[in-house]
């Protein structure tokens, strides 16, 4: 999730937790370890790691539940020796720092980006992808209950307030796993009518809402992309076939950033020749054909083969088809069924 989203639930999980004469501290030092864990992103810069490599190592060990659960209690022993909060309350602070780091990853998990909850154990990222990255619905009733706390500070209707926005984030949170299934199953009645009842696919909401939803299934040829609104869609889902082509990705499979690309997706790779070049998209993150992660991974060799290149990320596209008036239309409008399925 965002940053702010980060600070807001880190806050007020230790605001709830630590005593109520500690609140203002408990809320900045909430935020600050609530926050904590993204910084990972500087070593990355500062080591230069390539373009693969920082968004795959992203969320990585400091996302990591059994690394996050080690600091906290180590950084719990440091300040209970010197910080008179922690020294008052001991036991309150543990849980309170303790929960402020956790949530971070656990968050982070709902988003279609994967996060590497168990690192180092094997094993791909873990995307539930019940959540956009940014979601004011998610966000906001926990704002209200910091800012509520921090002018309350001690007084008992500040734990009200911080209970009630940690509970309605959360009980999103559970919509959104409700929500998915409801379009999980009706693009499995589709895909089952088409033959391809067990065809790899994922579904994540659009931007900003849990009431449009992208479907994405993988095909031998390429893949398939449609939506499903809550709202106004009642018949069977309508997919768009895209093309992928799956023999060059197999001739570049083996190296080793194309490697790390398919395990980071679970993958959900589209590949595509540019200019004698391979480019490889993240098909979890934008709309056909417009995608945040794009990867150059190899050149044509002028024999009909590729050659492994240093990757090159291209840039961000546009961002025309993330316009806001169109997903608020779409949400409340189904598609022309007079289009051609799939």
């Amino acid at each position: 999730m965002d940053s702010l989203t980060q600070i807001a639930l880190g806050s007020a999980v230790a605001a709830l937790i630590a005593p109520a004469r500690h609140r203002r501290a408990a809320l900045i030092a909430g935020g600050v370890l609530g926050t904590l864990p993204d910084l990972d992103v500087i070593p990355l810069s500062i080591f230069g790691a390539d373009a693969v490599s920082f968004v795959t190592w992203h969320r990585g060990p400091s996302h990591s539940l059994l690394v996050l659960a080690m600091f906290g209690w180590l950084l719990w022993l440091v300040l209970r020796r010197w910080w008179a909060p922690v020294k008052e309350a001991p036991a309150r602070w543990l849980w309170a720092m303790q929960l402020a780091l956790l949530t971070h990853p656990l968050l982070d998990a709902f988003t279609v980006y994967g996060t590497q909850l168990f690192w180092p154990l094997p094993g791909s990222p873990v995307m539930v992808a019940s959540i956009f990255i940014i979601d004011p619905v998610y966000t906001v009733p926990l704002l209200v209950a910091c800012a509520a706390a921090w002018w309350l500070r001690e007084r008992r209707a500040a734990n009200w307030w911080l209970l009630g926005g940690v509970l309605l984030s959360t009980a999103y949170l559970g919509w959104s796993l409700a929500a998915k299934t409801v379009v999980e199953r009706a693009a499995g009645h589709t895909l089952a009518a088409q033959g391809l009842p067990d065809a790899p696919r994922f579904s994540v909401p659009m931007p900003f809402n849990t009431l449009l939803w992208r479907v994405v299934v993988m095909t031998p040829g390429g893949f398939l992309e449609g939506e499903r609104s809550l709202m106004a869609d009642r018949g069977p889902m309508i997919f768009r076939s895209h093309p992928s082509d799956r023999v060059a990705l197999e001739a570049v499979a083996g190296y080793p950033a194309v490697k790390r690309l398919n395990w980071f997706t679970h993958g959900f790779l589209k590949a595509e020749r540019r200019d004698d070049r391979l480019v490889l998209s993240d098909l979890r993150m934008g709309l056909e054909p417009e995608y945040i992660f794009r990867y150059v991974v190899a050149e044509g060799d002028g024999q009909g083969g590729w050659r492994e290149i240093a990757v090159q990320q291209l840039g961000w596209p546009s961002q025309d088809r993330f316009r806001l008036a169109d997903i608020w239309r779409r949400i409340w409008k189904e598609p022309n069924r007079e289009r051609p399925e799939i």
